[in-house]
Protein backbone atom coordinates (compact mmCIF):
# COMPACT_ATOMS: atom_id res chain seq x y z
CA UNK A 1 0.00 0.00 0.00
CA UNK A 2 1.58 3.57 -0.91
CA UNK A 3 1.45 5.87 1.35
CA UNK A 4 1.14 9.72 0.89
CA UNK A 5 1.72 12.94 2.48
CA UNK A 6 0.03 16.03 1.29
CA UNK A 7 0.89 19.23 2.65
CA UNK A 8 -0.92 22.28 1.26
CA UNK A 9 -3.23 25.03 2.98
CA UNK A 10 -6.10 25.43 0.62
CA UNK A 11 -8.26 22.41 1.40
CA UNK A 12 -9.91 22.58 -2.41
CA UNK A 13 -6.16 21.49 -3.89
CA UNK A 14 -5.76 19.25 -1.44
CA UNK A 15 -9.17 17.86 -2.38
CA UNK A 16 -8.25 17.54 -5.98
CA UNK A 17 -4.85 16.24 -5.74
CA UNK A 18 -6.84 13.31 -3.24
CA UNK A 19 -8.88 12.42 -6.09
CA UNK A 20 -6.13 12.18 -8.62
CA UNK A 21 -3.83 10.45 -6.58
CA UNK A 22 -6.60 7.65 -5.51
CA UNK A 23 -7.86 7.02 -9.09
CA UNK A 24 -4.44 5.85 -9.62
CA UNK A 25 -3.83 4.39 -6.76
CA UNK A 26 -6.96 3.21 -5.59
CA UNK A 27 -5.41 0.95 -1.99
CA UNK A 28 -3.29 4.41 -1.19
CA UNK A 29 -3.21 5.95 2.20
CA UNK A 30 -3.51 9.23 1.85
CA UNK A 31 -2.51 11.65 4.66
CA UNK A 32 -3.61 15.66 4.07
CA UNK A 33 -1.52 18.37 6.73
CA UNK A 34 -2.13 21.95 6.18
CA UNK A 35 1.04 23.63 7.30
CA UNK A 36 4.77 23.06 7.36
CA UNK A 37 5.52 21.84 11.16
CA UNK A 38 2.75 19.60 10.97
CA UNK A 39 4.08 17.85 7.71
CA UNK A 40 7.19 17.86 9.32
CA UNK A 41 5.81 15.98 12.52
CA UNK A 42 3.78 13.59 10.17
CA UNK A 43 7.04 12.52 8.65
CA UNK A 44 9.00 12.06 11.78
CA UNK A 45 6.26 9.42 13.21
CA UNK A 46 6.07 7.24 9.85
CA UNK A 47 7.17 6.44 6.35
CA UNK A 48 6.06 7.74 3.02
CA UNK A 49 6.19 6.83 0.06
CA UNK A 50 6.25 10.11 -1.54
CA UNK A 51 5.42 13.55 -0.50
CA UNK A 52 3.46 16.50 -1.93
CA UNK A 53 4.72 19.90 -0.38
CA UNK A 54 3.33 23.25 -1.41
CA UNK A 55 5.81 26.15 -1.33
CA UNK A 56 3.44 29.06 -0.23
CA UNK A 57 2.39 27.94 2.93
CA UNK A 58 1.64 29.88 6.29
CA UNK A 59 4.54 29.87 8.75
CA UNK A 60 7.50 27.43 7.46
CA UNK A 61 7.10 27.63 3.87
CA UNK A 62 7.10 24.59 1.45
CA UNK A 63 10.80 24.95 0.87
CA UNK A 64 11.96 25.30 4.48
CA UNK A 65 9.82 22.31 5.35
CA UNK A 66 11.75 20.58 2.47
CA UNK A 67 14.87 21.53 4.23
CA UNK A 68 13.77 20.26 7.46
CA UNK A 69 12.95 16.87 5.93
CA UNK A 70 16.55 16.40 4.54
CA UNK A 71 18.16 17.40 7.38
CA UNK A 72 15.84 14.87 9.31
CA UNK A 73 17.17 12.25 7.09
CA UNK A 74 14.54 11.32 5.13
CA UNK A 75 14.40 9.98 1.99
CA UNK A 76 11.06 9.86 0.23
CA UNK A 77 10.65 11.77 -2.71
CA UNK A 78 9.21 15.22 -2.48
CA UNK A 79 7.35 17.07 -5.27
CA UNK A 80 6.73 20.51 -4.72
CA UNK A 81 3.75 22.57 -5.82
CA UNK A 82 3.36 26.45 -6.45
CA UNK A 83 1.26 28.67 -7.67
CA UNK A 84 4.30 30.55 -9.32
CA UNK A 85 6.04 29.13 -12.33
CA UNK A 86 9.22 27.15 -12.59
CA UNK A 87 11.47 30.05 -13.57
CA UNK A 88 10.83 31.35 -9.83
CA UNK A 89 11.02 28.26 -7.68
CA UNK A 90 11.83 24.89 -9.76
CA UNK A 91 15.80 25.18 -9.33
CA UNK A 92 16.04 26.45 -5.84
CA UNK A 93 13.87 23.51 -4.77
CA UNK A 94 15.87 20.99 -6.63
CA UNK A 95 19.07 21.95 -5.06
CA UNK A 96 16.67 22.16 -1.81
CA UNK A 97 16.35 18.58 -1.99
CA UNK A 98 13.16 18.14 -4.19
CA UNK A 99 12.46 15.43 -6.32
CA UNK A 100 10.57 17.51 -8.78
CA UNK A 101 8.60 20.42 -9.34
CA UNK A 102 5.11 21.31 -10.62
CA UNK A 103 2.50 24.22 -11.05
CA UNK A 104 -0.45 24.26 -9.51
CA UNK A 105 -1.73 25.50 -13.29
CA UNK A 106 -0.25 22.04 -14.71
CA UNK A 107 -0.68 19.59 -11.91
CA UNK A 108 -3.53 17.84 -13.30
CA UNK A 109 -1.81 16.98 -16.20
CA UNK A 110 1.24 16.27 -14.89
CA UNK A 111 1.29 14.88 -11.42
CA UNK A 112 0.77 11.20 -12.45
CA UNK A 113 3.47 11.62 -14.55
CA UNK A 114 5.49 13.00 -12.10
CA UNK A 115 4.65 10.71 -9.49
CA UNK A 116 5.04 7.52 -11.25
CA UNK A 117 8.98 9.16 -12.40
CA UNK A 118 10.03 9.91 -8.94
CA UNK A 119 8.66 6.52 -7.46
CA UNK A 120 10.99 5.20 -9.96
CA UNK A 121 13.82 6.78 -8.08
CA UNK A 122 14.64 9.53 -10.54
CA UNK A 123 13.58 13.34 -10.96
CA UNK A 124 11.26 15.32 -12.69
CA UNK A 125 11.71 18.29 -14.49
CA UNK A 126 10.03 19.66 -17.47
CA UNK A 127 11.97 20.33 -20.97
CA UNK A 128 12.27 23.85 -20.13
CA UNK A 129 13.49 23.32 -16.61
CA UNK A 130 16.06 21.09 -17.98
CA UNK A 131 17.15 23.93 -20.38
CA UNK A 132 17.43 26.25 -17.71
CA UNK A 133 19.22 24.04 -15.43
CA UNK A 134 22.12 23.42 -18.26
CA UNK A 135 22.20 26.84 -18.69
CA UNK A 136 22.73 27.29 -14.80
CA UNK A 137 25.99 25.91 -15.13
CA UNK A 138 27.65 28.01 -17.21
CA UNK A 139 27.95 31.74 -17.09
CA UNK A 140 24.06 33.33 -17.67
CA UNK A 141 24.63 36.84 -18.28
CA UNK A 142 21.19 37.42 -18.27
CA UNK A 143 20.87 35.85 -14.74
CA UNK A 144 17.67 37.55 -12.64
CA UNK A 145 18.85 39.69 -9.79
CA UNK A 146 16.66 38.37 -7.33
CA UNK A 147 18.26 34.83 -7.91
CA UNK A 148 20.91 35.97 -5.32
CA UNK A 149 18.12 36.47 -2.98
CA UNK A 150 18.20 33.30 -0.18
CA UNK A 151 15.03 31.58 0.27
CA UNK A 152 14.41 33.46 3.37
CA UNK A 153 15.08 37.01 1.54
CA UNK A 154 12.52 35.82 -1.32
CA UNK A 155 9.88 34.61 1.48
CA UNK A 156 9.68 38.06 2.94
CA UNK A 157 10.03 40.01 -0.61
CA UNK A 158 6.65 38.35 -1.75
CA UNK A 159 4.86 39.11 1.41
CA UNK A 160 5.69 42.34 1.23
CA UNK A 161 5.12 42.78 -1.96
CA UNK A 162 1.43 40.81 -1.10
CA UNK A 163 0.91 44.21 0.73
CA UNK A 164 2.22 42.58 4.14
CA UNK A 165 3.60 45.06 6.92
CA UNK A 166 6.86 44.06 9.15
CA UNK A 167 4.72 43.18 12.28
CA UNK A 168 2.61 41.04 9.94
CA UNK A 169 4.91 39.01 8.38
CA UNK A 170 7.15 38.58 11.20
CA UNK A 171 3.68 36.91 13.04
CA UNK A 172 3.05 34.88 10.03
CA UNK A 173 6.66 33.38 10.09
CA UNK A 174 7.79 33.53 13.59
CA UNK A 175 10.85 35.62 13.24
CA UNK A 176 11.22 39.20 15.30
CA UNK A 177 9.84 42.53 13.66
CA UNK A 178 14.02 43.34 14.22
CA UNK A 179 14.93 40.50 11.85
CA UNK A 180 12.18 41.05 9.41
CA UNK A 181 13.12 44.48 9.04
CA UNK A 182 16.93 43.29 8.63
CA UNK A 183 15.69 41.23 5.72
CA UNK A 184 14.00 43.85 4.29
CA UNK A 185 17.06 46.10 4.45
CA UNK A 186 19.05 43.29 2.86
CA UNK A 187 16.56 42.80 -0.03
CA UNK A 188 16.51 46.39 -1.15
CA UNK A 189 20.14 46.57 -1.13
CA UNK A 190 20.55 43.43 -3.28
CA UNK A 191 17.74 44.57 -5.84
CA UNK A 192 19.16 48.39 -5.47
CA UNK A 193 16.05 49.36 -4.60
CA UNK A 194 14.60 52.36 -2.34
CA UNK A 195 11.51 51.28 -1.00
CA UNK A 196 8.70 49.03 -0.65
CA UNK A 197 6.81 50.66 -3.70
CA UNK A 198 9.44 49.86 -5.78
CA UNK A 199 9.84 46.69 -4.11
CA UNK A 200 6.20 45.45 -4.84
CA UNK A 201 6.66 47.17 -8.36
CA UNK A 202 10.06 44.68 -8.72
CA UNK A 203 7.80 41.31 -7.68
CA UNK A 204 4.64 42.32 -9.83
CA UNK A 205 7.21 43.15 -13.01
CA UNK A 206 9.35 39.89 -12.80
CA UNK A 207 5.93 37.90 -11.90
CA UNK A 208 7.01 36.86 -8.20
CA UNK A 209 3.67 37.41 -6.75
Amino acid sequence: MIKILIADDHAIVRRGLVQILQEEFPLAKITEVDNGNDAIDMVNKQIWDFILLDISMPGKNGIETLKQIRTNGVKAPVLMLSMHSEEQYAIRVLKAGASGFLSKLSATDELLSAVHKVLAGRKYITASLAEKLAESLGENENKSTHEILSDREMQVLQLIAAGKTVSEIAEEISLSVNTISTYRARILEKLNLNNSAELTRYAIDNNLV
